[in-house]
């Protein structure tokens, strides 16, 4: 497994590899790598020739009240992790390198963008679709892969891929949940016992929306109330949003067709933002 650092050294191995006509699937990540991301990398290592995981804090995805500096970090770890699961390529450059100095190009996806936590974190995915547009030119990679969890990026990074004529194709993989049912995520490591209680509440709520619907229930509002209601049992959760939205456009549809929408949701647990969705 290579590890590599600079742009130019990226780039220029990209094109080699384009040159030999090799497939190359890509997982974007912050690093602090969990379960959830592991599986991607397993998939992108089954998916393509090469598999290249990216490990980079994003500045331009964090908003003014979150502090990057108190984003987890474990690069051993997660380059350990990456080896395990038969990464080929580990590509983590310094934000010099991807943002130099005077740096002033910025991509806005302006349609799957704008709803759930687009309303919350307004700045939040300009912030992915510049990051993602970048890496896009210098991995040059023929597939991307996104966890279900984060629906919402795969759909602004699939719609700017679109737009911007990238020949990639934006791979969705199934979210990883613990045995508690509680999804995989980078904060999960920093619950107290309590904390990790409440935030099952997601999970629940998810779980038993999907069950009424699987009986039969197709009232979006009757399913919307359902989750509101268990989410609202538990003291520590503070609901964000709840929508069930098309799995490809974000927006809000009255008619599930099922296979093609989703629950989605984001709740405080105490100062954890979460969110999580399930396909109905």
């Amino acid at each position: 497994m290579q590890k590599i650092e600079s742009v130019s050294e990226m780039r220029s191995l990209a094109a080699d590899l384009n040159a030999q006509g090799k497939t190359i699937a890509l997982v974007a990540t912050q690093g602090a790598l969990h379960t959830g991301q592991e599986a991607l990398i397993r998939a992108a290592v089954g998916t393509a020739d090469v598999a290249v995981v990216s490990i980079f804090v994003n500045p331009l995805q964090f908003g003014p009240n979150e502090v990057i500096a108190n984003y987890p970090r474990s690069f051993a770890e997660d380059v350990a992790l990456c080896q395990r699961c038969g990464a080929h390529i580990v590509f983590a450059p310094a934000a010099e390198d991807i943002y130099p100095r005077g740096y002033s190009t910025f991509v806005t996806e302006d349609s799957t963008g704008k709803p759930l936590d687009g309303v919350s974190r307004p700045n939040h995915f300009r912030g992915v679709a510049t990051l993602m547009a970048k890496l896009f030119n210098i991995v040059r990679p023929t597939h991307a892969l996104f966890g279900q969890k984060t629906a919402q990026r795969a759909a602004v990074v699939r719609k700017m891929a679109a737009d911007l004529c990238f020949k990639v194709e934006v791979v969705v993989v199934p979210t990883v949940r613990e045995a508690d049912g509680l999804a995989a995520g980078v904060r999960n490591r920093e619950f107290t016992a309590s904390q990790r209680q409440e935030s099952l509440a997601l999970s629940k709520a998810l779980f038993k929306a999907r069950e009424m619907f699987d009986a039969g229930t197709r009232n979006p509002d009757r399913l919307i109330a359902e989750a509101t209601h268990i989410l609202s049992q538990h003291r520590r959760v503070r609901i964000i949003y709840i929508a069930i939205v098309n799995c490809l456009t974000m927006e809000t549809v009255r008619d599930i067709e099922p296979g093609k929408s989703m629950l989605a949701l984001a709740a405080w647990v105490d100062e954890v933002r979460m969110v999580d969705n399930i396909v109905l």
